[in-house]
């Protein structure tokens, strides 16, 4: 029963999630955010890394590799139906940890701060429980409307 889907993040949602929305694709986007945001705990502390900041050593393609593998969630979402606005946003999240994970040295260090894919996943999981609106498309296009048309 997707109404009450749990987040492993301990995510905090207005709202339940409805029921016609996957939740099995709702647990592959966490567990792909889960491995590349939060998958490796740093020895004597609470803090957590996932595999993005490792592969982030291997200059330029570590961060992309870790790109690709975060669009999976942006791609799930549109599935799921998502709105543009959101998936954008999700985008965004990608493109700053590509390019701030891209800086020599400190990139790798901006990876295990920045967890974009944990983000993402929160803004999905934000829109798929929100509250109906005029629009319940999952898109930001206009709605449809039925006009009577006159025959003669």
């Amino acid at each position: 029963m997707t109404a009450n889907f749990e987040s492993r993040f301990d995510m905090a949602y207005d709202g339940e999630i409805p029921q016609s929305v996957d939740e099995a694709a709702l647990h592959r986007m966490e567990a792909v955010a889960y491995a590349l945001d939060e998958s490796v705990p740093i020895p004597g502390t609470n803090a957590t890394i996932g595999i993005d900041p490792i592969l982030g050593v291997l200059p330029v393609a570590g961060d992309l590799a870790s790109a690709g593998l975060s669009l999976y969630i942006v791609v799930e979402s549109a599935n799921l139906g998502v709105s543009y606005a959101t998936l954008l946003r999700m985008i965004a999240n990608i493109s700053i940890d590509v390019l701030g994970g891209s800086v020599p040295y400190v990139g790798t260090l901006f990876d295990s701060f920045w967890k974009a894919n944990k983000r993402n996943v929160e803004h999905a999981l934000e829109e798929l429980a929100g509250p109906p609106t005029e629009n319940s498309t999952g898109t930001d296009a206009p709605a449809a409307v039925d006009v009577p048309v006159q025959t003669d």
